[in-house]
């Protein structure tokens, strides 16, 4: 017979002693939920340990806390990733659509009802206009999970107006931060605009890059750093940025933008970031609720100028960035100008960020999750298990 580490029978986790199991893309894997389920593991006390989910081509060796790795192109891989969770006190679930296998991920739903422990699910994308197969899926996820946690107050509206979801189960809880601001800021003779995290189609760069020759008489230095998305080198290489230095050339730019093609630790990134005197945000989506860059950025104390995509909105509206239409270089210059030349404005947006508690550091959102895994009940009921 197996064992299995004693539990408490009833009650509520509380205070007790937890061990958390995540599931999650996560390092060496390089995207968004990686980054978010390294630091939010780092910064829970307690035991922990990582339900690894790979896509095909990743690195596959496992980096220390990993105990079990989900390859999506292992059939029925979720019962055995289920299994590892159950060894823990609580199972803390990344959601994203085309992390999971199966049809936009379906294969996590028959885990989830596999769990013999308490769950969280973190929603990271809540659509706006999901297919009818979509819509289900997260509504059955919604009915399976423990707890449902989203990371602003738009994508909770969104869930709640859009998807059959039990209002009872949803907190938000916000994306969390490093500590940039113990870096002194380090500012360039030239103005310094700042684009950061993996790139690849979506991100609007091109209007950046668009909106520098309208900056000309400012010379300031544009820097994209970061390295290009794991799945768009994959399916497309590099052309999307040949395509930005393309378009550089060809407006008379070049010497102006700046790749930095790599991938930072933490440290080196907030000097960067502490480096900038703008960040620039130009993203196409209208439909991301959550940047990590936005909030990164924000906690940095430094100036953003966004398009209107619905984080942006939320967290930058009478804020501490400027908001501009999407696809549009000609105002995006503008802004930009607002901040660097404008008496003040630079101090006035900056100075708002002390007011936000929307940008907090990881240490203060850890402990937002103990809370709210401390208020679940110790044993996942009977009735739920399916």
């Amino acid at each position: 017979m197996a064992c299995h580490r004693a539990r408490a029978p009833t009650g509520r986790l509380g205070q007790l002693a937890r061990s958390y199991g995540f599931l999650s893309t996560h390092p060496p894997t390089r995207c968004g939920l990686a980054t978010f389920n390294s630091a939010l593991a780092a910064h829970l006390n307690g035991g922990h340990g990582i339900v690894r989910v790979t896509a095909e081509g990743d690195d596959e060796r496992p980096l220390p806390g990993v105990v079990h790795t989900w390859a999506a192109l292992e059939p029925g891989g979720w019962s055995d990733a289920a299994t590892a969770l159950n060894r823990h006190d609580v199972a803390i679930v990344q959601h994203e659509f085309g992390i999971y296998p199966g049809a936009d991920g379906r294969d996590l739903l028959p885990l989830l009802r596999r769990l013999s422990v308490p769950s969280v699910v973190v929603l990271h994308t809540v659509l706006v206009r999901p297919t009818p197969a979509q819509k289900v899926l997260l509504e059955e996820i919604a009915d399976a999970a423990g707890a449902i946690v989203l990371m602003t107050g738009t994508a909770r509206d969104r869930l709640l107006a859009g998807y059959r979801v039990d209002p009872a189960k949803v907190s938000v809880i916000p994306h969390g931060t490093a500590d940039h601001m113990r870096v002194p800021a380090r500012r360039h003779a030239r103005p310094h605009l700042l684009t950061w995290g993996l790139i690849g189609p979506g991100k609007g760069i091109e209007w950046a890059v668009r909106a520098l020759p309208h900056l000309g008489d400012l010379a300031p230095t544009y820097t994209i750093a970061g390295k290009t998305h794991p799945k768009v080198l994959e399916l497309q290489g590099e052309s999307y940025r040949d395509g930005l230095r393309e378009i550089a050339g060809r407006l008379g730019v070049a010497s102006s933008v700046r790749h930095d093609a790599v991938y930072r630790d933490q440290e080196s990134l907030s000097l960067l970031v502490r480096s900038a005197d703008v960040v620039v945000l130009p993203y196409d989506s209208t439909e991301q609720v959550t940047s990590g860059v936005l909030i990164e950025a924000v906690a940095a104390g430094v100036p953003v100028v966004a398009t209107t995509f619905p984080h942006a909105v939320e967290l930058l509206t009478d804020g501490p960035g400027l908001l501009v239409p999407h696809r549009d270089p000609v105002a995006l210059a503008a802004a930009v100008r607002r901040v660097l030349t404008e008496p003040g404005l630079a101090d006035e947006l900056t100075g708002r960020t002390h007011a936000l508690a929307s940008a907090p550091l990881w240490p203060s959102v850890a402990a937002r999750y103990a809370a709210l895994v401390g208020s679940l009940p110790a044993e996942r009921p009977t009735a739920a298990l399916r």
